[in-house]
């Protein structure tokens, strides 16, 4: 996807499609970690100790489920 940058008073802003904000569990409160190397821009929502802990339980439990299955499909 190609964006391009809007005109946002004396600045710029990137508009972050609907989307792309669901898929990131994100909306207009969500704050975001900004990064850059200088050459490209990571922009990252930033969570809440809890949700942290959810989404890592979550992958744990998949890990446990399908670890395996993933493993062998890898290979």
């Amino acid at each position: 996807m190609i964006k391009n940058l809007t005109k946002h008073g004396n600045s710029h802003a990137l508009i972050i499609d609907k989307a792309i904000l669901d898929l990131l569990q994100a909306g207009p409160e969500t704050p975001f970690e900004v990064i850059s190397d200088g050459r490209s821009l990571v922009i990252t929502p930033v969570r809440d100790a809890e949700h942290e802990k959810k989404f890592n339980d979550a992958v744990e439990q998949v890990h446990q489920r399908f670890g395996r299955a993933m493993k062998k499909l890898a290979e």
